[in-house]
């Protein structure tokens, strides 16, 4: 799985905001706080706010926050808003995919490896992560020898 740019900006937003909740935080706060460009972080905080996961309050005391409390948001939500769906084959879902000859089984990798994130992602809340308590399964995965291993 490749997280671009926008999802770790959407990531980092939302915790900042989550962080804050329920209070509002400008752009401009979560920018610097978070060390991002502003006018990226203006477009996907338009994004969250379209898929209901933060809202705007214009004015001078105006801002952003989380539309839900953050034990509420999960990580996978915040990313599908940004990103799209979590796991694609060739712009395909992976249960979409289909295969001749040697390859006809890939398509049963290919959902075990999006059931796999999903696993991580819709199961970890902004609040989990800025308390530093993972759930234990995902907390197992970090801890196994080769998790903080390039490949």
């Amino acid at each position: 799985m490749q997280i671009s740019a926008r999802g770790d900006y959407a990531v980092r937003a939302a915790l900042s905001l989550a962080t804050a909740y329920p209070r509002l935080l400008s752009t401009q706060a979560i920018a610097a706080e978070q060390d991002m460009p502003r006018k990226f972080l203006e477009a996907v905080l338009a994004d969250l706010r379209r898929a209901g996961i933060v809202r705007a309050q214009r004015g001078a005391e105006g801002g952003y926050t989380l539309a839900r409390p953050p034990r509420e948001v999960t990580v996978g939500a915040v990313l599908r808003a940004v990103e799209g769906p979590l796991a694609g084959v060739r712009g395909l879902r992976p249960e979409e995919t289909r295969y001749e000859g040697a390859a006809e089984n890939l398509p049963g990798l290919w959902v075990a490896v999006r059931a796999a994130v999903r696993r991580v992602v819709d199961e970890v809340s902004l609040a989990e992560i800025i308390s530093g308590r993972l759930p234990a399964h995902v907390r197992r995965l970090t801890a196994l020898p080769d998790a903080w291993e390039p490949r």
